[in-house]
């Protein structure tokens, strides 16, 4: 298991526009679709990757938590399905549904979106503001595969706490740890 960092995207940075296909309903969205009144989760994540794998329930209940209180949730695989098929998009459609993911499960083709977003690991998360500024980019928690601390969302759950309330959230942010991502060579 590779343990890839994330890049720190610089706090403030507007977030990225996009349009990708969902690959559960099968059509286009995009960023301003999905976005939530008070604040937007971005998510890259894959199947295969253990460290995904490993918080996919917190995952769920994250967005079946906050989704009510305006958070919006969008998780994107950017990685390439021709040498991970595994990843491609039909597999990612099983995925969603098996993991009942309460949100779009959209596909990076062309990798522009991660690459937008500076993502480097899976998973890889991003808090935007209501007005789509970055208020928190890192790890979920402290929680690693094997490491027997459990995984509970704290550091997330803390930032989108101080998001939906309209406070700074904490400047100590350490990075996510995951897989690469498993760029087109």
């Amino acid at each position: 298991m590779a343990r890839t960092l994330s890049n720190m995207l610089p706090l403030g940075t507007s977030a990225p526009n996009f349009s990708l296909i969902d690959t559960v309903s099968q059509s286009a969205k995009n960023l301003q679709q999905l976005k939530g009144e008070k604040g937007t989760v971005i998510m890259f994540i894959c199947n295969h990757c253990p460290f995904v794998i490993h918080v996919n329930p917190e995952l769920v209940k994250l967005a079946n938590d906050y989704s009510e209180k305006g958070i919006g949730f969008i998780a994107i695989s950017s990685n390439d399905a021709i040498n991970y098929p595994q990843d491609g998009p039909s597999k990612m459609t099983e995925h969603a549904k098996e993991n009942d993911y309460p949100f779009p499960y959209l596909y990076d083709e062309t990798q522009e979106v991660a690459k937008a977003y500076d993502a480097a690991c899976t998973p890889d998360f991003y808090l935007f503001d209501g007005d789509l500024k970055l208020a928190y980019r890192g790890q979920l928690d402290d929680s690693r595969p094997g490491n027997g601390i459990p995984v509970s969302g704290k550091d997330l759950r803390n930032a989108l706490e101080s998001v939906i309330e309209g406070k700074q959230v904490v400047s100590l942010q350490k990075p996510s740890i995951g897989c690469n991502i498993k760029w087109k060579s």
